[in-house]
């Protein structure tokens, strides 16, 4: 049993990947803000802080925004009773986002720490705790600049219909029994990315396979999903496919040897 990513990692891709990054419409947006060059947090936590600060600044909802933190801060403080009372740090932490001042933002790369005890238990024990993240005032000013750009995208793409989602009911298999994406809205699934470099065919087949687990889930919302998008507020770059665009045998051979219906 694998999530999506795990299953990724597990399998070997065609040449170029299932879907190749050349097949993307690339839109490069222009805006006059400067990144700096330097962060002193990894580039996965503020993935998840530049996700999750856009998803509460888009639907002012702390508990859904961080709902993976929350469930992740539950499992930590079972594990862990020697260190203290976890889910009350972590509730306090919470309380402590408010918009996209420096504290809230501080308070975010804190709290997204405790993500990786609901996504990988193993990895969680080794990963550095929410006392040992502290973001400089360089980091948290990238972090800023790529939540207003995203705010920005969707002002300009949206609105989001759907943030967080699952495959529930029947989207998930034995095979791949675990993963969910970032947002939808009307006719497009989105993944947010904050990488300096494009996007890889890693990132294109977890696109595709959400789609796919999305058409299986037996829920309405994707009936319309008729585009793949990744947006970047680091590089400020939309890429877009149609569906149609992707061929139906590589969607079939997806379906049936690597999630495996």
């Amino acid at each position: 049993m694998s999530s999506v990513t795990q299953r990724i990692n597990q399998i070997k891709q065609p040449y170029g990947g299932y879907i190749k990054l050349s097949q993307f419409e690339k839109i490069k947006l222009q805006d006059d803000r400067i990144l700096n060059d330097n962060e002193n947090i990894h580039s996965s936590v503020i993935g998840m802080v530049v996700d999750y600060m856009s998803r509460y600044m888009i639907n002012l909802d702390l508990n859904d925004a961080f709902k993976i933190s929350i469930l992740g801060a539950s499992i930590a403080d079972k594990y862990l009773k020697q260190e203290g009372n976890l889910m009350k740090q972590a509730i306090n932490l919470l309380n402590g986002i408010r918009g996209l001042d420096d504290v809230s933002i501080i308070n975010t790369c804190k709290m997204v720490t405790f993500d990786v005890w609901y996504r990988n238990l193993l990895g969680a024990l080794r990963a550095k705790t929410f006392e040992e993240i502290k973001p400089d005032k360089d980091t948290i000013n990238n972090i800023l600049v790529m939540v207003e750009r995203s705010i920005d995208f969707f002002d300009k793409n949206g609105p989001v219909v759907k943030d967080g989602f699952d495959f529930e009911p029947y989207g998930y298999t034995k095979i791949v029994d675990a993963g969910d994406g970032d947002f939808l809205t009307k006719d497009t699934l989105w993944d947010f990315k904050v990488s300096k470099n494009n996007p890889t065919n890693k990132n294109t087949l977890q696109l595709l396979m959400y789609w796919i687990m999305g058409q299986h889930s037996g829920q309405k919302i994707y009936k319309d999903i008729n585009q793949l998008g990744i947006f970047n507020p680091r590089i400020n770059i939309i890429y877009k496919i149609k569906i149609s665009e992707i061929s139906k045998d590589i969607i079939k051979e997806i379906e049936d040897n690597i999630i495996c219906y």
